[in-house]
């Protein structure tokens, strides 16, 4: 009997061995969602999906991309991460990848497309959808020509998906030289837009499929274990912070915060505020890689010798002014992306900057209007005067 037994518990864990040995087996398969705007808190996401994936010794990474584009130097943080990874990658176009996000396709070794889907059309534009100058453009052209001839594509089409002056009649493919005759884009001003039939026939796509399963069953995998990683809430938090409208109301009420809190008896709330929106700007900005050490060096700059001005040097001199200069210079870097732009964006930046800190001057005042109106704070004042005349009295009770 008692041998019997040992046989049975022999007999379930072997069982429990083989099945755990299997699934050791499966291949790991990481799925990595690119589905909206392409902003400042998406390489944060895709860097620490790669990581996840590196350190679970994962076969493969799908990204599953449906995007309209976005923040060109987000797209490039995205495309030197996954360019940066020895594990596969897969863009699996799922709808669309328009602008940056053509760009973040052709940077992984294979892309799939499901039907009537469509890649291109990646011309920088500004956030009125005015086409930027040729400086921006060709860097934007060869960083998308750089990244197909790393993943095997053509580049003459990637080209041509961002600068509307190329055209072509023929193309080389595989080695053999093709008459161009379906390609709206080859013509002079027109950008290249490529559906999937276009894409598979000029090896731009590896390959059709209607989901990840099937991509999978092409590239003749078995067994596998799909993990798909989604944004957390830090990631969620930064693409809130770096947002251009919050970033500037974050710095402006930041720098009023601080700026009236020099100026008055004490530490108070403004100042108490102020550090915690600086705080938020620039440490997003720092996450994201908006902001450089040397940005992050001159704001600090800025406000050491502001509040050299308020210890050592009473009154609003010399320090003061040279300080505040360079608190508002370095904060008008963060608004300029790491990327070549044109004039029109350093442009935008600045008249963005200044009516954000002409908006959030505005808006203390209006505060410090409804707060001094307050019935709270009159009781507090009524209170605050009352011991004042009460300790009067007393002094002079006190003299006589």
């Amino acid at each position: 009997m008692k041998t019997k037994f040992n046989k049975l518990w022999i007999f379930i864990l072997c069982v429990i061995f083989s099945i755990t040995l299997a699934d050791n087996h499966n291949t790991k398969v990481y799925v990595v969602p690119i589905q909206s705007t392409i902003d400042l808190g998406i390489p944060a996401f895709v860097n620490r999906a790669i990581d996840t994936a590196e350190k679970n010794d994962a076969k493969l990474i799908i990204f599953d991309i449906e995007t309209f584009g976005g923040r060109v130097d987000a797209a490039t943080q995205v495309k030197d991460a996954i360019s940066g990874t020895d594990i596969q990658t897969i863009a699996f176009i799922n709808r669309r990848a328009i602008s940056a996000g053509s760009l973040i396709s052709l940077s992984c070794d294979k892309i799939y497309m499901t039907s009537g889907a469509t890649i291109g059309a990646t011309s920088v534009v500004d956030m009125s959808g005015e086409k930027q100058a040729e400086k921006s453009q060709s860097y934007m052209r060869e960083e998308m020509a750089a990244t197909a001839e790393q993943s095997g594509k053509n580049t003459t089409i990637a080209r041509g998906m961002v600068d509307e002056e190329l055209s072509f009649e023929y193309l080389v493919v595989d080695g053999d030289s093709m008459k161009v005759d379906d390609i709206e884009g080859r013509k002079e001003g027109k950008l290249i837009t490529l559906t999937t039939e276009l894409a598979l026939k000029y090896k731009i796509a590896d390959g059709t499929s209607e989901s990840i399963e099937d991509i999978l069953s092409d590239l003749s995998i078995e067994n596998y274990d799909i993990i798909t990683l989604d944004e957390n809430w830090s990631e969620d938090l930064v693409r809130i912070l770096t947002d251009p409208v919050v970033s500037s109301l974050l710095t402006t009420f930041g720098t009023i915060g601080i700026i009236s809190e020099l100026y008055s008896a004490g530490w108070g709330i403004g100042g108490t505020i102020g550090i915690i929106c600086l705080t938020l700007a620039l440490g997003a900005g720092y996450l994201t890689k908006l902001a450089s050490a040397t940005d992050l060096l001159i704001i600090f700059s800025g406000l050491t010798l502001l509040l050299v001005e308020f210890v050592a040097i009473p009154g609003f001199g010399v320090f003061g002014i040279v300080g505040l200069v360079i608190l508002f210079y370095g904060l008008y870097l963060l608004l300029i992306p790491d990327v070549p732009v044109s004039d029109e964006i350093y442009s935008a930046a600045l008249d963005g900057f200044a009516w954000s800190i002409v908006g959030g001057v505005i808006v203390l005042i209006m505060l410090i209007r409804l707060i001094s109106q307050s019935k709270v704070f009159q009781k507090f004042i009524t209170t605050d005067s009352n011991k004042a005349t009460l300790k009067d009295n007393y002094d002079k009770r006190s003299k006589v």
